[in-house]
């Protein structure tokens, strides 16, 4: 599981770069070069940077957080935190910053008016007037580098703080405690790093101008009323009126914020679950129930965005009049007040609002708006900082210990209290375990205890098993130890270092020898007698990479059986004095958990403590202890002849009865050939080609993991079209764009009544234009009686409404859009998802998917609609300003052609590289998400293994890739924007030169262009910057709708005429007809199963065994079409592969070998669509023995399950599902391994169940327990692929010539076969009856 490391890359150039390279961002060039040259991918990225480190970073506001717990008082603050750590950097920024806006960009005006008056008057000389325009060209200039690394600091120093916090939120993650994470999900975890903390990147941008605007407003102000008076603040009045509405929207910005946040956790907590119980999905045919639950959380999700959207929407369309009505209102008053409007005077107020338009109607307001999100964000973070933590221990470590420095540190993760809990290592006292009189519960709110008064002692070189039923409490002991479930009262002393192998076992993407070594150091001596003493020897040496293999997410590769025998591996290789084994046995077959329990467990591990937890009768007589739980209570404890001396009839706990006499030991011959797989020699040939053929699954598709594809080239229009189409087409868009171009136009009426009214009120009285008479008289025909100055002002408001009507109807127009838009990619991808086949989800890791759900449509839901809107308006705007400046003087139409070239083909150079940076860093995120969501279900194996530092740094590993990845698309971005207004600087510097060469003959031209050119200035780059960053968001659609080409399946319901009827099947005859298949969609691979040919017959119970791989599991697959088939399966006479998925699946019902719960109540998970009676629910709770589970808990069938239903056993999770198979009623009941996770006697009771309730139905068992199916009509023995015998079980132990069953029974011991031959016979007889 190692991070992709980026040591090995070239060093980022910035490091060695100069103050003049890195002043004008030319270190940045040598990645647009490449660029240009070729696409770039993951190989192009540069080392990350020391100060981008994540494991620093992390420490750093861990540290800032820890001292705010110790000094809050109990109230911290994580926005205290976070000052503390970046809070300096920020304020030296934000000083920069108000120096460049309040001094450089204040200065512009009066360096305009001073202009204007040498043009207007000739007050000036030249050589004066000349050194104004270097003035103003220099003030204009000198922002720009000013600007820019202020802005490019600020960036970085968000981006350091998301990076810090999600280190921070992953190391809280590893702490969370069962009850935590229940409550939190795994999806709103994933969510607070993939879009909470990713806020941080954009949105704090521009927080400085929540004190720079009122101060900038101030001085404006100020200024203004040096030179028009008290007229200066009826303008400005106006516009700080509007402060308390931005506010008021603001507060419901963060409002809604945290209402999108908990519905988008919603969702991803349902994505989450889906992907991970995707096969029973299919199984179940639910596809469709869910996608319409899937659907609905979206749009309420959706909703809540848009109505964010059209606060920010509201927001924006200020910014087109109040600066407008506020020049409007000051001029009007200082015209009213008898001053005479002169073009100085008009050209300077207009510049001194244009600046206050950028700081205090832009600006400002995002401030607002981005600080109240981020505020709502911190404020989510925060809450799940508090969450509850696994309690510390104190752990002396054992000096003489050799372990790996990476796990060594001063801050190791610990689990319980002292007081409570203590830990030591064995240096100097024997390993043991000391339980007295503990009681303890998941849940708090539940008045039973889990484990109630539980007293027991193990000593040291002590094997220990725990038996009971399901539900008794025994995982909850090993939890206990293991310090994952809290004490309430009571005391768990452990001497010595611990070791745990889970029920349901957890490994990651990564080789097998990654998934043993677990960070280990390789001691290849050890290494190779563990994979021998596990029995993985024979599994590698069929593998063309041995342990080298890659498995997929969650080993999706592999079997059970092989994913356990892993998982026990790692637990083994790792040196401790105890071994907590959680019913690792009942996963294998009977004489793979023989060889285990001989060669590991009582052979390997003969000195140490081992606490297992087991089903298996047959393997107590070589323990040296046995516990017995009932309700979370000891029961017993003692030796097995002890126990049965005390008259404890293991019968009721297990129900397996054996004769007193001991198990038979095979021979070495037979020892060595049941680890190879076969007990007969005849068949051991068979028998390699066997394990070859199934794991050539394994070799042919996990080995070479499906690399993440990287999309290249342009953002072409059909990606555009294709995203509109999805909204509602292509007219919604164009009746959006003519709204926008209304609306720029109306502004621009707008402006240029205004350029009129001035000019008539400066002529006065003198004289009346043409034009004016004429305007006049229209109105005179009206019918209104009207001084002019009224009919001006009409005019002027009647203008601004329709403006302002206009522009926040173009708004709402582009973000009802977005919102069709979002709703329906997201219906597209989920419903291509959800028919894609089980080998994408093989093939494909769920945080991979999960990106795709998570960031990448986060960014077209939130992102894309604001870009896409500031693109528009900016490039009206611009092309509005060239008009103004094309008329005024149109010479100057040659320089603009030429800059429009060089800008246009900028635009080009630098797409090139953002495009592809964009792609790599939106690939670099998967893993980060996919090594969260990996680790928070394998949280219990980390600490048991105190491997929390280890997925730390893996953790870390992954952020320093992304890291370089997002640090190249910043530098790169802050770049381009920085060249383009320079060259906006040389634009107007040309501009304003210009004037000394062509004198105007009307000085208000000069104040016209100038006014609008300087407006160039942050509107060019913005403009080309948000152009490039549209096409950069597009990248997320073009990921988005990728998933729209996956291969569906097939057809969920077949045309009418090849239906089958409801009735169907009426039998539940099945024929299996040369069938065949494969887990690769590729023709020429390797077949699992092969030419099968065999007949079930109506209402026959089946069971089918056979070693671990050799195609028992492959054959339902086969049945639910779940791969790919060759050959036929009929279904009373029907063929399976003619009619439709839903067809085929909704009338086959499955128990399947890993049982799936989903978040919600008890009765959502038995009944998720209300088909069902609540009385029929507690009758089926009651066949399936779960009524006093659930009538104990508060609240019911309402109880609520916790994601992946973490808060039942895995027995009791297996009963749910029995429980929904019996409410389908379906003549064709399969289970597989269904009952290998609870204890026999409930195995007993859930077969007795079946026989009752499923005694007119065909009924296919996988089990390794013989028990299970040795009452069945016939045994179904599969090896290799094939079927190698197939008959009653009496004929197969007594006369089947290859005797391969009659191997496995005699594996269980002598004992047990006897008791399994009568109970055959005795089957036998009722079947020929």
């Amino acid at each position: 599981m190692e991070s992709k490391e980026t040591e090995d890359l070239p060093e980022n150039p910035r490091i060695r770069a100069n103050f003049l390279s890195l002043l004008t961002f030319w270190y940045t060039m040598p990645t647009f070069i490449r660029g240009l040259r070729h696409n770039l991918d993951s190989k192009d990225l540069y080392k990350t940077m020391k100060e981008h480190k994540s494991e620093p970073l992390g420490n750093k506001l861990y540290a800032s957080w820890e001292r705010e717990l110790k000094n809050s008082r109990g109230n911290p603050s994580l926005m205290r935190a976070l000052l503390r750590v970046f809070g300096w950097q920020f304020g030296f920024f934000g000083l920069v910053l108000f120096l460049a806006e309040g001094g450089l960009r204040t200065l512009q005006p009066l360096l305009l008016l001073k202009l204007i008056s040498h043009f207007a008057h000739g007050s000036e000389s030249t050589k004066i007037a000349f050194f104004y325009a270097g003035a103003l060209i220099l003030s204009v200039g000198l922002n720009v580098i000013c600007k820019h690394p202020c802005m490019y600091g600020i960036w970085n120093l968000c981006f350091k703080a998301r990076v810090s916090l999600s280190s921070m939120i992953y190391r809280k993650s590893l702490r969370l405690s069962r009850t935590a994470l229940g409550a939190a999900t795994s999806g709103h975890v994933v969510n607070l790093i993939s879009n909470d903390v990713s806020r941080l990147d954009n949105n704090i941008f521009h927080a400085h101008f929540l004190w720079i605007g009122p101060l900038q407003t101030v001085l404006v102000t100020y200024l203004m009323y040096l030179q028009i008076g008290i007229s200066a603040v009826l303008g400005v009045a106006f516009m700080l009126l509007f402060i308390p509405l931005q506010m008021y929207l603001g507060k419901k910005t963060s409002e809604l914020r945290l209402k999108t946040a908990l519905r988008t956790d919603k969702r991803m907590r349902m994505m989450n679950e889906i992907i991970s119980g995707i096969q029973v999905i299919k199984m179940y045919a639910w596809e469709r129930p869910f996608e319409r639950l899937v659907a609905h959380a979206r749009q309420k999700e959706v909703n809540a965005i848009c109505h964010g959207s059209y606060i920010k929407g509201i927001l924006s369309s200020f910014t087109t009049f109040l600066s407008r009505a506020s020049i409007f209102l000051s001029l009007v008053g200082y015209v009213l007040l008898g001053q005479l409007l002169t073009p100085e005077v008009a050209f300077m107020v207009t510049a001194y609002y244009n600046v206050l338009q950028t700081t205090m109607m832009v600006f400002f307001p995002q401030a607002i708006t981005q600080t109240a999100e981020i505020l709502a964000t911190i404020g989510r973070v925060q809450k799940f900082m508090l969450s509850e933590e696994v309690k510390e221990t104190v752990i002396n470590d054992d000096p003489m210990e050799v372990r790996p420095k990476k796990t060594r540190d001063d801050a190791e993760d610990r689990l319980l209290t002292p007081s409570i809990y203590t830990i030591k290592n064995t240096a100097f006292s024997e390993p043991s375990i000391s339980i007295t009189g503990l009681k303890a519960k998941w849940d708090t709110n539940c008045p039973d205890y889990t484990l109630d008064g539980v007293d027991l002692r193990v000593q040291s070189g002590t094997m220990l098993a725990v038996l009971g039923s399901t539900g008794s409490g025994k995982s909850s002991l090993i939890q206990a130890i293991l310090g994952e479930m809290s004490a309430e009262s009571g005391e768990i002393k452990v001497n010595g270092t611990m070791s745990y192998a889970a029920q349901e076992p957890w490994l990651f993407s990564g080789t097998i020898r990654e998934n043993i070594l677990f960070n280990q150091p390789m001691d290849r001596k050890r290494y190779d007698k563990v994979v021998r003493q596990c029995a993985l020897d024979r599994d590698f040496e069929l593998l063309r990479l041995n342990d080298k293999t890659l498995v997929g997410e969650r080993g999706a590769s592999l079997s059970g059986g092989q994913r356990m025998r892993i998982s026990l591996a790692r637990a083994v290789y790792r040196e401790a004095s105890i071994y907590l084994l959680d019913d690792p046995l009942s996963a294998v077959d009977s004489h793979v958990a023989k060889h285990l329990f001989e060669q590991c467990m009582r052979g390997y591990l003969r000195d140490r403590i081992v606490v297992l937890i087991t089903h298996q009768r047959q393997f107590l007589q070589r323990v040296d202890q046995i516990v017995i739980m009932d309700k979370g209570k000891v029961c017993a404890v003692g030796t097995y002849d002890s126990l049965l001396k005390a008259g404890l009839d293991f019968s009721t706990i297990l129900s397996e009865p054996e004769g007193e006499g001991q198990m038979e030991e095979l021979s070495e011959l037979e020892e060595v050939r049941s680890r190879l797989g076969s007990l007969s020699q005849p068949h051991n040939e068979e028998r390699c080609n066997s394990e070859k053929s199934l794991l050539s699954i394994m070799d042919s598709c996990m080995e070479k993991i499906n690399v993440e594809r990287q999309e290249s080239g342009n953002i072409g229009l059909r990606l555009y079209k294709k995203y509109f189409k999805s909204g509602g087409g292509l007219l919604a868009f164009l009746v959006m764009i003519t709204f926008f171009v209304v609306s720029r136009s109306l502004i621009a009426l707008g402006d240029y009544f205004l350029v009129y009214w001035v000019g008539k009120k400066r002529n006065g009285a003198l004289q009346e234009s043409n034009d004016t008479l004429a305007l006049d008289h229209t109105i005179q025909n009206t019918g209104w009686s009207m001084s002019t100055e009224q009919k001006d002002i009409w005019l002027f408001t009647l203008i601004t409404v329709f403006s302002i009507i206009t522009t926040v109807t173009a708004s709402f127009l582009i973000f009802n859009l977005a919102r069709k838009c979002s709703i329906g990619l997201h219906n597209s991808i989920f419903n291509a998802i959800s028919r894609a086949s089980m080998y994408f989800f093989n093939t494909n890791p769920p945080g991979r998917i999960l990106n795709r759900f998570s960031k990448d449509l986060g960014q077209v839901d939130e992102m894309l609609p604001v870009v896409m809107m500031d693109v528009i308006q900016t490039f009206l705007c611009l092309t509005g300003i060239v008009i103004i400046i094309a008329v005024v003087n149109p010479l100057l139409l040659t320089p603009t052609f030429l800059i429009s070239i060089i800008f246009y083909k900028l635009r080009t150079f630098y797409l090139k590289t953002s495009r592809d940076v964009k792609r790599i860093d939106a690939i670099a995120r998967s893993p980060v998400y996919s090594h969260l969501a990996s680790s928070l279900s394998g949280l219990t194996t980390i600490r048991a293994f105190q491997a929390q530092r280890i997925m730390e740094a893996e953790f870390d590993g992954y952020q320093d890739t992304h890291s370089s990845a997002f640090y190249m698309f910043l530098s790169t971005s802050r770049a381009y924007a920085y060249w383009l207004d320079f060259l906006c600087v040389i634009y107007i510097a040309v501009t304003t030169l210009s004037f000394f060469t062509f004198p105007p003959t009307n000085a208000a031209n000069v104040g016209l262009v100038i006014t609008q050119a300087l407006g160039l200035t942050g509107l060019v780059q913005f403009a080309m910057r948000q152009s490039a960053e549209l096409e950069n968001l597009m990248t997320a659609v073009e990921r988005v709708v990728e998933y729209e080409a996956i291969e569906p399946e097939g057809e969920l319901e077949a045309p009418v005429d090849k239906k089958p009827p409801e009735s169907w099947p009426g039998q539940g005859k099945i024929v299996f007809d040369e069938l065949s298949l494969r887990y690769i969609p590729n023709p020429k691979t390797k077949c699992v199963l092969k030419s099968l040919n065999f007949v079930i017959k109506p209402r026959e119970k089946v069971g089918i065994v056979g070693r671990t791989g050799a195609g028992k599991s492959s054959l339902i697959n086969a049945l639910f079409r779940l791969s790919y088939n060759e050959g036929s399966i009929l279904i009373d006479t029907w063929n399976t592969n003619e009619m439709g998925l839903h067809d085929l699946r909704s009338k086959i019902s499955i128990i399947p070998q890993e049982p799936v719960l989903f978040s919600g109540t008890m009765r959502y998970n038995l009944d998720p669509f209300d088909e069902y009676s609540d009385d029929k629910l507690w009758r089926i709770l009651e066949e399936v023995k779960l009524r006093d589970v659930v009538a104990k808990m508060s609240t019911g069938l309402q109880t609520k399950i916790t994601e992946g239903g973490s808060n039942f056993s895995v027995g009791q999770r297996q009963l749910v599902c029995l429980a929904r198979a019996i409410l389908r009623e379906n003549r064709i009941l399969v289970m597989d391994e269904a009952t290998a996770n609870v204890d026999p006697q409930t195995d007993g009771l859930i077969q007795a169940t079946i026989r009752n309730k499923f005694k007119e139905c065909t009924v296919l068992t996988i089990a390794h327990r013989l028990h299970t199916i040795m009452d069945s009509d016939k045994v179904l023995v599969m090896d290799a692929g094939r079927v190698v015998e197939f008959g009653t079980p009496f004929e197969l132990l007594t006369m089947a010539e290859s005797k391969v069953f009659h191997g496995m029974a005699l594996q269980t011991g002598q004992a047990t076969y006897d008791e399994l031959l009568k109970i055959a016979e005795k089957c036998s007889l009722a079947y020929h009856i």
